[in-house]
């Protein structure tokens, strides 16, 4: 059975300076996806993004990483689908997540942006938000006007250390989700996760 999934993208923004900041959370997954299946990605400048395919008996699935900053990833999202004819059900999106600590990785289906620019683009290029999500814990700097400096900027040690376990724990999860068995997956992810909470 094919998988589930025909698209992963992982959001950040381009450039060593942007590389070790949490608003990357999404690129250091696919990475870590794209090392498990032992990939590397190029650039494909069609789509503006670095891209690598999965390909196994089991699962043909593209990861994607818009190098077209942040609040413009829905082109490259969209440019992807369309040429590759995938749906929004056959999408994932993996994104960093104030609302959730470091060390928590949360699977979800659909939604709003939540004030995330990354998603708000996506939800407008695609006109559709029924995408499902994979949500990357950061923590939340306790205030509004301090998000923006607070996501540009890099995690404590401890703090990195949290969310590459919670990276590594979501890549662990990665088959059942190709499988198709999402609530499974989710079931799994947040009972590893509960040890951190």
């Amino acid at each position: 059975m094919p998988s589930s999934f025909k698209l992963i993208v992982g959001l950040g923004n381009p450039g060593p300076e942007h590389s070790e900041t949490r608003h990357n959370a999404g690129f250091w997954f696919v990475d870590s996806l794209a090392e498990k299946y032992s990939l590397s990605f190029r650039l494909e400048s069609k789509f503006n993004a670095e891209i690598c395919r999965i390909q196994t008996a089991e699962i043909d699935c593209w990861l994607c990483k818009p190098m077209t900053f942040m609040n413009r990833s829905g082109f490259s999202v969209q440019a992807m689908s369309s040429f590759y004819k995938i749906t929004v059900a056959e999408i994932l999106v993996a994104h960093d997540e104030l609302d959730l600590d470091p060390g928590i990785a949360r699977l979800k289906k659909a939604g709003g942006h939540g004030g995330h620019n990354g998603l708000r683009d996506i939800i407008a290029q695609m006109g559709d938000k029924s995408f499902t999500r994979l949500r990357m814990g950061i923590g939340h700097p306790g205030s509004q006007d301090k998000v923006s400096p607070y996501v540009l900027g890099r995690p404590s040690q401890e703090d990195r250390q949290l969310i590459e376990i919670a990276i590594k724990e979501s890549v662990d999860v990665m088959p059942l989700v190709f499988a198709g068995d999402e609530q499974k997956a989710m079931n799994g992810l947040h009972q590893k996760n509960n040890i951190n909470e």
